[in-house]
C-alpha cells in the first residue's frame, strides 16, 4: 500500500530510544500507515481498533508498543486464529527481542509448560490451545497487562467468541486491550464495546478494500477444465504461487496434479501435522517448493517475500477469505498479482466478493499462450452464453465489465 514517507520515520511515532535503535538495526525505516496511526496510540495505553488489510504491518503496529509498555512481572497476550499466523507474530516478537511462550495445538503441552514457566513478556496463543492450559491450570491471566485480538474477524469466522469471551474474561478489567480486524463485521463492533474502554479506531483502508497494488483477474471456465488451466497458468507465469482450494481433498488432488506436471509442490492444510505444515511453509520460503496448495487455514498465517501469484483454484466459500488470500501478495508496499477461477454455477459467489470489494474483478481477457479448449475463459457476447458453456446471467454481466 503506498504512502508518504515520513523523513523521520519512526522516530515520531513515540518510542524509546532503546527500540528506535533496534529498529534501525533490523532495517525498518519507513512506518506503513497502520503503524503510523497505531503506534502513538497504542504507546499512551489507550484500547484501539485497528481495521487494515492483511500485508500491511500490523505485527509492528502492535508488537512495538508491548515491547516498550510492558515492566517487570506484567506480560501481553496475542490470540490470533492460526497456528501458521501464531508462528509468524513469534518471529516477530524474536526479532524485537521479547521473551515469548507459544501455544498453539498440534505441538507438545509440556514444552509449552516449559516456556510459561520461564516467565515470558508475551504469549502469543491461539484460542483453543490458551483455553486448555487455562483449564488445566499452567497459565494464570490475572497479571496480563495488554490484550491483542489478531485478525479478531476470522477468529469469530472459526467459531472461537465463546472462548475469546472467557480468556477475556480471565484478564484483568484495566488491561489495555488492541483489536486488530481485516473487515468490520456487526459481531467484532459488539465484542468491543463489551470488552474495550472508549477505544481509538484506526482506520487506513475501508473494510473490504483490497491492497491497492494487487493486480486482480477473473477467469470463468467449465469445472473439468479447471485442471488444465492451472497447468498452463502455472507454466505462463514464473516465480512462487501460491494456490489456494476450498478443501483439504481439493488441496491434497491439487498438489498432486502439479508434481504431476513437473512443478515442485507442497501443501497446508488441516489434515496435515504441526511439523508437517512447518516444513512446507519453511520449503515455500526458501524456495524449495514454488508451489504451496492450501485451505483458507493458511490464509493469514503465511507471510512470504515476492509471493508473485495468488491463484484461487476454488473461490472461496466465504467473501472475506478472498481479501486475506490475495493479500499474501502486494505485501510491504510491493505490486502482486491475484487471480479467480471461477465456474459459470459460481456468478453469485464472484457477485458477493465483489459487493465486499465495492467493485468488479476483472474478466481477464487472455491471448495465447493458453489452450484454445480455454475459451471459456475469455470475455464474450451474451449470445454465446450457450455454447460456451456460461449461464446467460454470468456472461451478460462478463460483458459489461
Amino acid at each position: 500500500m503506498s504512502h508518504t514517507t515520513n523523513p523521520r520515520g519512526f522516530r515520531n511515532l513515540g518510542l524509546s530510544a532503546s527500540l528506535l535503535s533496534l529498529i534501525d538495526r533490523l532495517g525498518f525505516h519507513t512506518p506503513t500507515p497502520i503503524q503510523e496511526a497505531a503506534i502513538p496510540v497504542a504507546s499512551t495505553g489507550r484500547d484501539i481498533v485497528g481495521i487494515a488489510q492483511t500485508g500491511t504491518g500490523k505485527t509492528l503496529a502492535f508488537g512495538l508498543p508491548m515491547a516498550m509498555r510492558l515492566h517487570k512481572g506484567e506480560f501481553g497476550v496475542v490470540l490470533a486464529p492460526t497456528r501458521e499466523l501464531a508462528i509468524q507474530i513469534e518471529e516477530t516478537f524474536h526479532k524485537l527481542e521479547v521473551k515469548t511462550a507459544l501455544l498453539i495445538g498440534g505441538a507438545p503441552m509440556g514444552k509449552q509448560v516449559g516456556q510459561l514457566r520461564a516467565r515470558p513478556t508475551v504469549i502469543i496463543a491461539t484460542p483453543g490451545r490458551l483455553l486448555d492450559h487455562m483449564n488445566q491450570k499452567t497459565v494464570d491471566l490475572r497479571r496480563t497487562s495488554i490484550v491483542v485480538l489478531d485478525e479478531a474477524d476470522r477468529m469469530l469466522d472459526m467459531g472461537f467468541a465463546p472462548t475469546i469471551r472467557k480468556i477475556l474474561d480471565a484478564t484483568p478489567a484495566q488491561r489495555q486491550t488492541m483489536m486488530f480486524s481485516a473487515t468490520m463485521p456487526k459481531e467484532i463492533a459488539q465484542l468491543a464495546e463489551q470488552y474495550l474502554r472508549k477505544p481509538k479506531q484506526v482506520e487506513v483502508a475501508p473494510p473490504g478494500t483490497p491492497v491497492e497494488l494487487i493486480e486482480q483477474e477473473l477467469l470463468v471456465v467449465a469445472k473439468d477444465e479447471k485442471p488444465a488451466l492451472l497447468n498452463s497458468l502455472l507454466e505462463k507465469h514464473k516465480g512462487s504461487v501460491l494456490v489456494f482450494a476450498r478443501t483439504r481433498h481439493g488441496a491434497r488432488k491439487i498438489a498432486k496434479s502439479i508434481r504431476a506436471q513437473g512443478h515442485t509442490a507442497a501443501e497446508i492444510h488441516s489434515d496435515r501435522t504441526l511439523a508437517q505444515r512447518k516444513a512446507a511453509l519453511h520449503g515455500f520460503k526458501t524456495g524449495m517448493h514454488r508451489v504451496l496448495v492450501a485451505t483458507d487455514i493458511a490464509a493469514r498465517g503465511i507471510d512470504v517475500k515476492d509471493i508473485s501469484l495468488v491463484l484461487n483454484y476454488d473461490v472461496p466459500e466465504n467473501p472475506e477469505d478472498y481479501l486475506h488470500r490475495i493479500g499474501r501478495t502486494g505485501r510491504a508496499g510491493a505490486s502482486g498479482r491475484a487471480i479467480t477461477i471461477a465456474t459459470p454455477e459460481q456468478h453469485g459467489d464472484v457477485r458477493d466478493i465483489e459487493k465486499l470489494l465495492r467493485s468488479k474483478i476483472p474478466l481477464a481477457r487472455t491471448t495465447k499462450p493458453l489452450p484454445p479448449k480455454l475459451e471459456g475463459s475469455r470475455p464474450f457476447p451474451a449470445r454465446n452464453a450457450r455454447r460456451n458453456g456460461l449461464s446467460r446471467k454470468f456472461a451478460s454481466s462478463a460483458q459489461s465489465r
